[in-house]
C-alpha cells in the first residue's frame, strides 16, 4: 500500500489523533482587586469599631482596683447612641448632635473625649443629668445625701511592670510577703449609688479633689469620677491639670466599658512567643457592669 493511499480504520486505530490544546497563560494577579478588597475589609473594621464595639486599652492608673494598667478589654459603641466621638478616630468636628441618645446608668464605665484634646478617657458615671453632686472628705454627697461607703478588707495586689505601687504615689503601701512576692495593699471601699451600683474604690491620703463644691450637673451632661479616688483626673480636675473641667457633655462619651478579654503584667516583648508568660492570671472575661444590690430611696 503506497503512502498516498487511504488506510482503512481498523481495530484498535483511533479516526484521529487528539492533539493537546496549549494552556492558556496565567492572566497574573489583578492588584487593583486585591486592593480593592483590603479596603472593603478595612471599612468593614473602621464601621464595626465605630458603630457596634471596639478594643481598649488601659494605660493609666485612675480606674484600680477594678481595671488595671495593661488590661484589655471590649467597648460597645451603641448603648447611648452615636456621636462624632462614635468615630474609630476623632476626626470629625465636635458636635452636640447624638443619634438614638440614651443616658447612661448610674455606675457605668464609659469611654469620654476631654475638651481640650482628642484623647480616650475611662471613668464612671456618678451622677446623671439634673443631679446634685458635690465631694466632701472624698465622700460623694448626691442631691444633699451621702453616697454610702463601707470599707472592706485591703487588697494585697501583685507588683509588677505595670503596678509597680509607685511609693511616691502609694506611700507605705508596698510590703514583700513570706514568699518573697511584692505586693501594694491598697485600702479599699464599697461604694452604692442610688440605682443599687456597687463598686470597689481605693482612698488612701488626703488631696485637694477630696473636696469639690456643689453643682447641678447640666441637661445632656454627666458627672465622672475615677475609682482611684487619689489618682484621677476627671469631672473634679480643672482642664489644665488634664481633668475633665466639671461635668462633660454626654455627646462627649463614646460607649460602655463590657468586659475584660485579656491582661498583660507589662513583661511582654516585641516577640509573641513570650506573651503567655506575661498574661495576668484571673483579669480574661471579668464583666465591668456593676452587680446591682436592692436600690436605695431616691436621692433627688
Amino acid at each position: 500500500m503506497t503512502d498516498d493511499q487511504a488506510q482503512e480504520p481498523g481495530p484498535g486505530r483511533p479516526d484521529t489523533v487528539a492533539v493537546p490544546e496549549p494552556a492558556p497563560p496565567s492572566p497574573g494577579t489583578n492588584w487593583l482587586i486585591e486592593l480593592r478588597g483590603l479596603l472593603a475589609m478595612l471599612l468593614v473594621v473602621v464601621l464595626f469599631h465605630s458603630f457596634m464595639a471596639k478594643p481598649f486599652y488601659i494605660p493609666s492608673i485612675s480606674m484600680m482596683p477594678n481595671l488595671l494598667v495593661g488590661d484589655r478589654l471590649v467597648v460597645s459603641k451603641y448603648p447611648y447612641g452615636w456621636s462624632w466621638v462614635s468615630a474609630s478616630f476623632h476626626v470629625l468636628p465636635r458636635s452636640t448632635t447624638r443619634l438614638f441618645a440614651r443616658t447612661p446608668e448610674y455606675g457605668d464605665i464609659v469611654i469620654v473625649v476631654p475638651p481640650d484634646r482628642d484623647e480616650d478617657y475611662i471613668k464612671r458615671v456618678v451622677a446623671l443629668p439634673g443631679d446634685r453632686i458635690a465631694v466632701v472628705g472624698g465622700h460623694i454627697i448626691l442631691n444633699g445625701k451621702p453616697v454610702p461607703q463601707v470599707a472592706e478588707a485591703p487588697l494585697d495586689l501583685p507588683v509588677d511592670a505595670n503596678q509597680p505601687c509607685d511609693p511616691g504615689e502609694f506611700p507605705g503601701l508596698r510590703f514583700r510577703a513570706a514568699n518573697g512576692r511584692l505586693f501594694c495593699e491598697l485600702p479599699i471601699y464599697r461604694e452604692t449609688l442610688p440605682n443599687g451600683a456597687t463598686y470597689r474604690i481605693i482612698d488612701h491620703t488626703d488631696q485637694p479633689l477630696d473636696n469639690y463644691a456643689e453643682i447641678t450637673v447640666p441637661p445632656d451632661y454627666v458627672f465622672l469620677m475615677g475609682d482611684n479616688r487619689d489618682h484621677s483626673a476627671d469631672s473634679r480636675a480643672p482642664v489644665f491639670e488634664r481633668g475633665l473641667g466639671g461635668p462633660v457633655p454626654l455627646a462627649d462619651v463614646g460607649g460602655r466599658a463590657e468586659f475584660v478579654t485579656f491582661s498583660f503584667d507589662g513583661s511582654e516583648s516585641w516577640n509573641p512567643l513570650g506573651w503567655a508568660k506575661a498574661l495576668r492570671s484571673g483579669r480574661a472575661w471579668n464583666k465591668l457592669r456593676p452587680p446591682i444590690v436592692s436600690p436605695r430611696p431616691d436621692h433627688r
